[in-house]
């Protein structure tokens, strides 16, 4: 019996030394591989073949996408303040423990017209989850395992958020208002996308600079995202927030 037991001991341990390598070794070491550069925004990508050309030598020239019926659209660029976040809660040694993990790796950018901002558009919001902090680097290599984000591969290195509607945003704007609203989009995460909407609040805090919040509570294992097989950790909400702290400046 006692022979059994320490074999059995041996066994779960080296199970669990077996468990940590792959984990160590999958995590790697944080620093990114992808130099960030702000996404464009959807107008700019339209190519000349695209515009349709005039029907006579009379038509008036199709507008380009910096100018508007309404008024002069600014763009404002996600600038060093941002941050990307995530938020979720977990048992660690037997005790409740909210975690929250938090990046500056994030680029991104919005046109919007003060007088009519229905029509803002935004660029893709893309991530660097491979940079990712908590208040644990043991935790943040798991987050990077293949377990979890498998950020420390270069094929899952970002996450990505793709705008496709703008509601309840209206106008006209002002220097110092607020204002919520809704992005609808599709989320990608460790190469699997779903449609996600972000709740916003921003500020228009003075004639070069938006500040605000983007909020959206999604299921992990809707992306593939597992949990590390840990002694230590216990109860892992499959709810988890992500968010983004933005500061935006005129461009």
């Amino acid at each position: 019996m006692k022979r059994a037991a320490l074999i059995g001991i041996a066994a779960v341990a080296a199970i669990g030394l077996g468990a940590f390598a792959f984990i160590w070794f999958s995590g790697g070491s944080g620093q990114p591989t992808t130099q960030l550069t702000t996404p464009p925004l959807a107008a700019d990508t339209t190519t000349a073949a695209e515009v349709p050309a005039p029907t006579t030598d009379d038509a008036v020239p199709t507008t380009t996408a910096t100018t508007s019926e309404s008024g002069s659209p600014r763009i404002f660029v996600l600038d060093e303040g941002s941050q990307a976040r995530f938020e979720l809660d977990e048992e660690l040694r037997g005790s409740p423990k909210h975690v929250v993990g938090t990046t500056p790796e994030v680029v991104g950018q919005v046109r919007f017209d003060p007088t009519d901002p229905a029509g803002a558009e935004f660029s893709d919001i893309v991530i660097n989850a491979r940079t990712f902090q908590t208040d644990s680097s043991n935790r943040d290599r798991a987050i990077r395992s293949a377990v979890v984000l498998d950020s420390g591969s270069d094929e899952f290195e970002l996450i990505t958020f793709h705008p496709t509607s703008v509601d309840d945003l209206v106008g006209p704007l002002a220097v110092g208002d607020t204002v919520t609203f809704t992005v609808t989009g599709e989320l990608s995460i460790k190469g699997a996308a779903q449609p996600t909407t972000f709740d916003v609040e921003a500020t228009w805090l003075d004639e070069n600079t938006l500040e605000g919040t983007a909020e959206a509570v999604v299921d992990r294992t809707d992306f593939g995202i597992g949990i590390p097989s840990v002694a230590s950790v216990a109860n892992v909400t499959e709810e988890v927030l992500i968010a983004l702290d933005f500061v935006a400046v005129a461009d």
